[in-house]
C-alpha cells in the first residue's frame, strides 16, 4: 500500500516500523472489546473479523485470536442448537417432558449426541437446515433482525 508524502506529493511505502509498532499495540490485549464482522450480504459468508480494543484501534483478528475468541464463548454453535433442537423434539415425540433444570451438558454428552444425532438429521428434512449457506444466511437475517430490534 502506498501514501502520499505531502510534503513532496510522491508516494512512498508506509513506514514498516510505525506499522509493525501499531499492529502489536492493537493486538496487546487478551480479547478485543468489540468485533466488526464484514459480511457478503448474499451469501452471508463472513469475509473479514476485526477486533477493536480499549482505545478503539481496530486490527483484523489473527488465527490464534480467533480460536482464543472461539473457546472463550463457550461451546455453544448453531449447529449444535440445531441438534438439541432435533434431540428435544424426538423427546417430544417420544412423550417425554422437558428438563428445565438439566445440567450443562459435558463435552463428552455433546460428542455423543452429535455421533448419534447426525445420521437422524441427514436422513430427514432437517438435513437442508444444516447446510453452511443455509446457516450463513440465517445468521445475517438474524443479526440484521436484532440490530433493528426486528423479529422473526
Amino acid at each position: 500500500m502506498r501514501t502520499i508524502d505531502n510534503a513532496r506529493g510522491k508516494s512512498r511505502a508506509p513506514d514498516k516500523k510505525n506499522s509493525a509498532r501499531k499492529s502489536s499495540a492493537d493486538t496487546s490485549e487478551p480479547h478485543p472489546d468489540l468485533l466488526t464482522v464484514t459480511i457478503d450480504t448474499k451469501t452471508g459468508q463472513i469475509v473479514k473479523i476485526e477486533g477493536a480494543n480499549s482505545t478503539r484501534a481496530q486490527h483484523e483478528l489473527s488465527d490464534e485470536e480467533k480460536a482464543s475468541l472461539a473457546k472463550k464463548t463457550g461451546r455453544a454453535t448453531l449447529e449444535a442448537i440445531i441438534e438439541e433442537a432435533f434431540e428435544a423434539g424426538i423427546a417430544c415425540g417420544l412423550g417425554e417432558e422437558a428438563d428445565e433444570d438439566e445440567p450443562v451438558e459435558s463435552e463428552k454428552d455433546a460428542n455423543l449426541r452429535h455421533l448419534l444425532l447426525r445420521p437422524l438429521i441427514e436422513n430427514s428434512a432437517a438435513k437442508r437446515l444444516m447446510r453452511r449457506d443455509v446457516l450463513s444466511r440465517a445468521i445475517l437475517k438474524t443479526l440484521i433482525g436484532d440490530g433493528t430490534g426486528a423479529r422473526g
